[in-house]
């Protein structure tokens, strides 16, 4: 199949979740719903051209999605597992395992290229209520979007804009790299290289190491697990470890931020 058939994603495509938040600020990751999926595999091969399966295994639920090469004449098909949400477990678990079949095919994979996004709280109404043990939780009833994004020849994410739900910007990614909207969380990851993960889990150097730059840039390891989908730092690829310490070591240091 030709290389780099799936096109990027658009600004209008790209939806803004809160990852963490605090009396200091917030976090944002950037995702793509199913709808997107769908519609971008009808552009690129056709309501007929591709298709999908789930398939359950030792409880988990898998997504299969195949394209129909015209070169070879047989169906293509790669696959994932899916995470449970909150709520309608199997729903949730359906969509997940399809977003990331589609991610396999190239739909969205530019996303893991965006800078750790941090907005302060002087740009966000940040709110708070005590829990059970009166401990206080933070939450912000505000809606983000991606009002611009632009992105290199190697498919890398090189400007971003995130507007609130009034339009007034509050995290730019100027092209080049340099973030504005208070403590920067960094620029762009290392392109994706495609290859598979390494069943192996890191050092003790290595999560010194890694420990170490989450101090020096301010980056919470929650933040981190979110966007990668980590449950145990210490069991992480190699590869997977490589893509993170890339980040942040492209991320200025909280002090200079």
């Amino acid at each position: 199949m030709e290389q780099n058939l799936i096109r990027l994603l658009k600004a209008d495509e790209i939806e803004c979740r809160v990852s963490t938040i605090n009396e200091k600020g917030l976090s944002l990751l950037l995702y793509k719903d199913a709808r997107v999926d769908q519609k971008i595999l009808d552009e690129t091969f056709g309501a007929f051209g591709w298709k999908r399966s789930h398939q359950c295994i030792d409880g988990n639920l898998y997504c299969t999605v195949e394209i129909f090469d015209k070169e070879s004449g047989q169906w293509v098909a790669k696959q994932d597992v899916g995470t449970t949400g909150y709520t309608e477990k199997e729903k949730s678990q359906a969509s997940d395992s399809f977003k990331r079949a589609c991610f396999n095919w190239g739909i969205g994979r530019e996303l893991y290229t965006a800078p750790f996004i941090w907005i302060p709280a002087d740009k966000v109404a940040i709110r708070s209520k005590e829990g059970q043990n009166k401990e206080k939780r933070y939450y912000c009833n505000e809606r983000f979007s991606v009002s611009s994004i632009q992105y290199s020849d190697d498919r890398e994410i090189t400007s971003l804009v995130i507007v609130n739900d009034k339009g007034q910007a509050v995290y730019e990614l100027k092209s080049g790299g340099t973030a504005n909207g208070g403590k920067s969380r960094g620029k762009a990851l290392q392109k994706q290289q495609g290859k598979g993960l390494q069943e192996v889990s890191i050092s003790k150097d290595q999560m010194d190491s890694l420990q170490a730059e989450l101090d020096r840039t301010g980056v919470t390891m929650e933040t981190v697990q979110s966007r990668y989908k980590i449950q145990e730092p210490g069991t992480m690829s190699e590869e997977l470890y490589g893509k993170v310490m890339s980040a942040l070591k492209r991320t200025k240091s909280a002090e200079a931020a």
